[in-house]
């Protein structure tokens, strides 16, 4: 075990004896993630209305409050606890905002699998492109970005789904796997094709994955 992940343990142990300082520790420490998250995946009719940070901070007080949860939950790594938790709220705060209809986080059979809202392919695409490419100037980068939107739109939304937390959320091989229910292996096989498919389908362009 590092270091880091040692020093994270203990502030999540002290967390749970009641020590508040401690829990606001371990909260600041996955922050960024989490905003990650909730900028992939909140409505774009929300922009400019809802920010991200907000989000984070009810998150926070929600985690105050439910803290004594986690014990039941303690074979599931504390972050991806964290990261639902987050996400029921992000549901929320779309159905304080738009009305939209999401199943309530309580009547979920799973603690995770379809209890937060789905990426945005316009977002995600956007952040691949970045991550992914290297376009040449010939190329309109925004003809590049809707051709990788189509790409994502028409993928099965587990595959899509394995982008956006493999590759936006930084999380692991076994974390998505845990997060989508499925086996490591069938995690990584899902996640080989759907970069294949991705980058098939945009081999007609120049500078595309440093190509």
């Amino acid at each position: 075990m590092t270091d880091e992940a040692t020093e994270s343990g203990k502030l999540i142990e002290n967390a749970l004896g009641g020590d508040p300082q401690a829990l606001a520790d371990v909260f600041a420490h996955y922050r960024p993630r989490l905003k990650r998250m909730i900028r992939l995946r909140m409505d774009r009719r929300l922009s400019g209305r809802v920010d991200a940070s907000d989000v984070v901070q009810e998150a926070y007080l929600d985690l105050a409050q439910r803290l004594a949860e986690f014990a039941t939950h303690r074979d599931y790594p504390f972050f991806l606890w964290l990261r639902l938790i987050t996400g029921q709220r992000l549901a929320e705060v779309h159905r304080r905002h738009l009305g939209t209809a999401m199943r309530n986080a309580d009547m979920e059979v799973s603690i995770y699998r379809g209890a937060l809202p789905q990426a945005s392919t316009m977002f995600l695409a956007s952040q691949l492109l970045g991550r992914f490419t290297s376009v040449s100037e010939k190329v309109a980068k925004a003809e590049v970005q809707v051709k990788l939107q189509e790409v994502l739109n028409s993928m099965d939304a587990t595959d899509r789904e394995i982008l956006a937390l493999r590759h936006f959320e930084e999380l692991n091989n076994n974390e998505t796997a845990q997060i989508l229910e499925i086996s490591a292996a069938a995690a990584s096989k899902r996640y080989i094709r759907a970069l294949r498919r991705m980058k098939d389908a945009l081999s007609s362009f120049p500078g595309i994955f440093g190509n």
